[in-house]
């Protein structure tokens, strides 16, 4: 089969790091071909190369599409040609329409007017192809993340794509669409499209790759075909770390002491409309040294507990009890939160976690500018010690502790966040998805980073919906469904089928 793609000796290079290394890549028509790697190797860098994020000049090598070596100026020369990316972070504009979102840069107008009656015909055709079954008048804030990747995609048809390039696209969505998405992009093989596949989600990838390409440190390892045969995870995961892993989690001697941390009939109603209850009468404890998961499907209300109590980030008429060491907790603000021992470690680390164009530093004191402040003025040689210290301890792999924070990769992003509130020196740490949109190394040092902090005597509540995850580094299981727990298991008895019969058992009682 003829290569519609090939990418030959990519070296791109940022101010003290080498991002890629004579890297090649071939992707035939009409295949998926999946990118692995860790954080950092490299992946998306190649994806922006590729893409014209990063212009022809910036870059040394060839990309050579459709058999002609192309210099993309820009995204827009790359999109001309239909090579179409979508990101991670999802770029719509929450306050319009579907159908403007779909045509937005983009739209069909007459004598410089927008044809609107054309457009929402147009985006109806295209909300069928990717099966969106919503009003193009519906405001995307008004529809769900894996309904707005399917925006998303439908926004890439309708500039006529050839090669799909789709960057961790089911990091932030549930099982169901998660396994959507990928039935659609086998839909558009069967059509004759090529797509690239950056995913961290290797069974996602063993699902629907034709080809897997592993970058590491920057530089292409190996090319595997799936189609000569079945490719484990393992034999991924090698190529990606350079090394067997024979076990996905750290083990660790678990020594658990008295009760640390209890919530009783915890009650939050929604921000907006009074009267409806999210969170519906939560009764939680948290033991020494204990790491206690919750697990529940999208929408089950476990962030918004989390949120509602570090220091009523979300909901009204918040009520309830709050003891931590028996002592009962005042968290009416984030301020007294953080003052009496809890932190909060964000699901959203982009948006909400972190300052992205402010240095690694500073952001690592940011929750505890009285822990780097002399007489109120901000030392920066104590600073720089901190971080510096946490660099080292958490293993942030950075240039120089004077990075942007955006120039990292997901991973060690992930870890700032975490110093930022280890810092606080925290009794009580709540981790919101913890290792979302991170590869397996990187999940690893993490999952060894929860131990540890068990280890001191910490309580640490870990909210995943990835269920392996919570059987792999937890304790006790607490599983939630439509603001309730609706059961609770040691985790050495769990399993993912008795969770998930636990939610279902308590669907069946609703309807």
């Amino acid at each position: 089969m003829a290569a519609i793609l090939e990418m030959r000796g990519i070296t791109k290079t940022f101010p003290g790091v080498k991002a890629l290394s004579d890297v090649n890549l071939v992707v035939e028509q009409g295949e998926i071909h999946a990118i692995c790697g860790e954080n950092g190797a490299g992946k998306s860098t190649l994806m922006k190369v590729l893409s014209g994020v990063h212009p022809a000049g910036s870059y040394q090598g060839d990309i050579v599409y459709n058999g002609e070596v192309r210099s993309f100026a820009s995204i827009r020369d790359s999109e001309h040609l239909g090579i179409i990316i979508i990101h991670q972070e999802l770029a719509l504009a929450p306050q319009l329409s579907i159908a403007e979102n779909i045509f937005l840069g983009n739209e069909t107008a007459v004598n410089g007017v927008i044809d609107w009656s054309q457009c929402f015909r147009r985006a109806r055709d295209l909300m069928a192809k990717v099966g969106l079954r919503e009003s193009p008048n519906t405001l995307i804030t008004n529809i769900g993340v894996g309904k707005q990747q399917l925006v998303e995609i439908a926004k890439a048809l309708a500039k006529d794509v050839k090669l799909l390039i789709l960057d961790e696209p089911t990091a932030s969505l549930n099982e169901a669409d998660s396994a959507a998405l990928l039935k659609l992009m086998l839909e558009f093989k069967a059509q004759g499209m090529t797509s690239i596949l950056i995913s961290h989600k290797l069974n996602e990838i063993a699902k629907v790759a034709d080809k897997i390409t592993i970058l590491r440190d920057g530089s292409t390892v190996e090319t595997l075909d799936c189609r000569a045969g079945p490719i484990s995870e393992g034999r991924i995961i090698k190529g990606m770390v350079g090394r067997e892993m024979t076990d996905r989690y750290p083990p660790r001697s678990v020594e658990i002491g008295e009760e640390l941390f209890r919530l009783e009939d915890w009650r939050v109603d929604h921000p907006l409309h009074g009267g409806r209850e999210v969170i519906k009468g939560i009764n939680l404890h948290v033991r020494c040294g204990e790491v206690v998961g919750i697990a529940g499907l999208m929408g089950a209300g476990r962030t918004e507990l989390a949120m509602s109590v570090f220091g009523r980030a979300y909901g009204r008429n918040i009520r309830g009890v709050a003891t931590l060491d028996g002592r009962k907790l005042d968290l009416s603000s984030i301020e007294k939160a953080i003052a009496q021992g809890l932190a909060y470690v964000t699901e959203d680390r982009k948006m909400l976690g972190l300052v992205l164009t402010e240095e690694v530093r500073t952001n690592i004191s940011l929750a505890n500018l009285e822990g780097v402040a002399n007489r109120g003025v901000i030392d920066e040689a104590r600073e720089v010690a901190v971080a510096s210290r946490y660099r080292e301890a958490l293993r942030i792999r950075t240039p120089s502790i004077h990075q942007r924070a955006i120039n990292l990769s997901g991973g060690n992003q992930q870890k700032v966040v975490l110093s930022k509130w280890l810092f606080t020196e925290p009794k009580v740490l709540i981790l919101d998805e913890p290792t979302r949109g991170i590869d397996v190394g990187a999940k690893y040092e993490i999952y060894g980073i929860i131990n540890e902090l068990a280890g001191q005597g910490k309580g640490v509540i870990v909210i995943s919906s990835e269920m392996p995850e919570l059987l792999g580094v937890c304790d006790r299981i607490y599983v939630m469904n439509e603001g309730r727990f609706v059961d609770e298991m040691p985790a050495k008895e769990a399993s993912q089928e008795k969770i998930m019969a636990s939610i279902m058992r308590q669907y069946g009682a609703q309807s």
